[in-house]
């Protein structure tokens, strides 16, 4: 009996680090996407991996932004035009699972833009699983 007991804390135990490997590489891949899309310019695309609700936050330099359509519209606002987006990288600093549906990736921002100057800081995202797929529900950049 205690053999199988152990047997089932270990299965479980590798079962869940498995699904947060295969959770890690898909907010990994979302990040990916965005940073093709904000590099071609296309802000809307950009956007597919924040949570469409009004109850998204964003907090920058001005402050804080609740809803995805407020969101959408600050980057535009801020980001006009292609050469004011610039080139976006990313550097994953730590990604951690609190849950099984909730994450928080910490990392810094690059923006090379040749007639704007560089720009760059740091971010805190907080992921949700939400109908099985991964979104930001909380966007702290500075």
């Amino acid at each position: 009996m205690k053999k199988y007991l152990l047997f089932l804390l270990l299965s479980s135990s590798f079962l869940l680090k498995a699904q947060s490997s295969e959770d890690k590489l898909q907010i990994l891949n979302i990040l990916d996407r965005q940073t093709k899309a904000w590099n071609e310019g296309n802000v809307n695309n950009f956007m597919n991996g924040y949570w469409e609700s009004d109850s998204l936050m964003y907090i920058g330099k001005s402050g804080v932004t609740y809803g995805y359509n407020s969101t959408l519209e600050s980057y535009k606002k801020n980001y006009p035009d292609k050469s004011t987006m610039g080139t976006l990288k990313f550097d994953i600093v730590k990604v951690d699972f609190i849950s099984n549906d909730a994450c928080f990736v910490v990392g810094k921002w690059y923006l090379t833009r040749p007639k704007k100057g560089d720009i760059g800081g740091h971010y805190t995202l907080l992921w949700r699983k939400i109908k099985g797929n991964w979104v930001i529900v909380a966007d702290h950049s500075s």
